[in-house]
């Protein structure tokens, strides 16, 4: 290898989350070394509140823990680098939150230690449940506890935590007690904080390999951008996918421009490739950095456009709102949220199968999906199916308000930012994976007739008279400018038992004319001639008295039309199976 002599550091991202000033920054900031650009807040508004706003990035180095040391079969690594990647807590910005948990390997819950466990110290926990397996708790503020009752309040609470984590994949996490700040932010420098020696010696602990793969396609998350003379664009983000190096060229997806890579640093230090998971910043030739303040660069051509996606679907359990076909969601996908209209739908399997294939994981069945299946339209999210065995496979269409930029197959988020930021309904309504993208912007023209989703219809009329033994003729089974065309040849069924066949309109009223091949029943016959005995005056040959419409008779025959429509299909054609 030409750079062994090269120190290597592994690179391990810490996800801080958690409550609006639960004390995060104060937590990065106590445990860091090097700030790196989009460290703290760079965000003016935020810095006169003290919030942070924007996903900040800092982080630290150790020499390389014992039991990875071990481990560490052909990875030539001697130091271990912790970055440290502070999510906002701000329920509004709850979007920012979504975009840096893809990259966090493992997650630091900051809890106050007086107020306990919040609505957005919830959704944190949603979110990290759904991107991360590991966790550590952290119970900050303790310099807040009187001095008398610190270490009892300090049990009362790890102990609740556990409590809450119990049934979460987080269980027996560690949970630590610390005093990033003492005194709160105002408070000068010269107290130190309290537990920090010990907290980085448990995240040394917690430490592990992540899953690196530097093949595939290059997607880095951006999160800051600026220029500096004489040298270019600096592009500042986190490798999710791929690797990049010296001279590559690379896409801003979102600029529709390509650009060459001059130089590649890992904090502050010139390197000539970087892969997944790993803090860049990458200089490339001359574009405005305003228009590049977050979002992803690429392999050219790699990532895709879309104006719709069918994904695989789970409600929250904690999301206490319906989930109705037809309404809209803030999607968060890739970087981006955007407002979608969603529909749900889920499988009609064909009588020899039962439940797909059952070498496939529940996590493959989950997430698999093809234009052959037949789907049937639900009104809304089914939480629980028939006989009570939880919830079955589900898909979704979603329809996007503008084209979102995202790799295939990633997580999607959904959830309700429009509902009160204060109350304490957890606002995070359903995950998934992008399983079908479609990037034609006439996708309902092009694509969408492929999905075969029907909704079962149901219709029901009366029958007026018998014209022989083999016909006869019914009423207000549809509307009078129906066109009727569509429903010939479908099957009827009598109330008396009969089963007939749709032959034409008559009239120009909606009547139709059915066709009973078996015949007519005698007893149908007698029941249709003694009730057309009893009509009441008024009446003409093709038209029923008043009486007859308002009232109906006792012994009225009714017709049964069931059939189904699939939604998309441009001719409207109605099945009957």
């Amino acid at each position: 290898m030409a750079d062994s002599g090269i120190p290597k550091t592994l690179n391990f991202n810490v996800g801080v989350l958690g409550h609006v000033d639960s004390g995060k920054t104060s937590l990065a900031r106590a445990l860091s070394s090097t700030a790196s650009t989009a460290a703290f807040d760079k965000n003016p508004q935020s810095r006169e509140r003290g919030i942070t706003l924007d996903l900040g990035f800092s982080a630290f180095t150790v020499p390389l823990p014992e039991h990875l040391v071990d481990s560490c079969v052909e990875r030539t690594y001697d130091s271990l680098q912790f970055t440290l990647v502070d999510c906002p807590g701000h329920a509004s910005l709850i979007r920012t939150i979504i975009g840096g948990a893809q990259i966090i390997d493992l997650m630091m819950l900051v809890v106050d230690v007086v107020k306990g466990m919040q609505t957005q110290t919830a959704e944190c926990l949603l979110i990290g449940q759904l991107t991360c397996s590991r966790m550590i708790v952290i119970l900050n503020k303790t310099d807040l506890l009187p001095s008398d009752k610190r270490q009892t309040a300090i049990d009362k609470m790890t102990k609740r935590m556990h409590k809450t984590l119990e049934n979460t994949r987080f269980k027996n996490c560690p949970v630590i007690a610390v005093a990033a700040k003492p005194g709160g932010p105002e408070a000068p420098d010269t107290d130190e904080p309290q537990g920090i020696t010990e907290l980085i010696e448990l995240l040394k602990a917690q430490a592990f390999f992540p899953r690196r793969d530097p093949s595939g396609s290059l997607l880095l998350a951006v999160d800051h951008c600026f220029s500096i003379r004489g040298q270019g664009t600096v592009i500042t983000g986190t490798i999710l996918q791929g690797s990049l190096c010296v001279n590559d060229n690379v896409e801003i997806p979102a600029l529709k421009v390509t650009r060459k890579v001059k130089s590649v640093q890992m904090f502050r230090k010139p390197v000539p490739r970087a892969m997944q998971g790993d803090r860049v910043g990458v200089c490339v030739t001359q574009f405005d950095p305003k228009l590049l303040e977050r979002g992803v660069v690429c392999t050219p051509d790699s990532l895709h456009t879309l104006y719709a996606a069918v994904i695989s679907i789970q409600k929250i359990e904690y999301y206490r709102g319906a989930l109705n076909s037809r309404a809209k969601f803030h999607i968060t996908v890739g970087h981006e949220t955007v407002m979608a209209r969603i529909s749900f739908f889920n499988r009609v399997l064909p009588a020899n199968e039962n439940g797909g294939n059952s070498s496939l994981t529940h996590e493959e069945r989950l997430n698999s999906f093809s234009f052959d299946w037949e789907f049937h339209h639900l009104d809304e999210y089914l939480t629980q199916v028939e006989g009570g065995k939880g919830e079955s496979q589900q898909w979704a269409l979603l329809e996007f308000e503008r084209p979102v930029t995202c790799p295939p197959l990633c997580l999607v988020i959904g959830s309700r930012l429009d509902s009160d930021i204060h109350g304490n309904a957890c606002r995070l309504a359903f995950h998934g994976k992008l399983l079908e993208g479609f990037e034609d912007k006439n996708y309902t023209e092009t694509t969408l007739p492929r999905l075969k989703i029907s909704k079962d219809k149901q219709k029901e009329g009366v029958v007026e008279r018998v014209t022989d033994d083999y016909s006869v003729i019914g009423r207000n089974l549809f509307k009078k400018e129906t066109n009727l065309q569509l429903f010939v040849g479908l099957k009827v069924r009598l109330s008396t038992g009969e089963s007939g066949s749709i032959e034409g309109s008559f009239g120009q009223s909606g009547k139709i004319k059915i066709r009973i091949p078996e015949g007519l029943k005698e007893e149908t016959k007698q029941l249709l001639s003694s009730s057309s005995k009893k009509k009441g005056k008024g009446g003409t040959k093709n038209e029923p008295s008043k009486s007859e419409e308002t009232k109906p008779d006792a012994q009225q025959i009714t017709i049964h039309l069931n059939f189904k429509r699939y939604l998309y299909d441009p001719h409207k054609k109605m099945v009957q199976s």
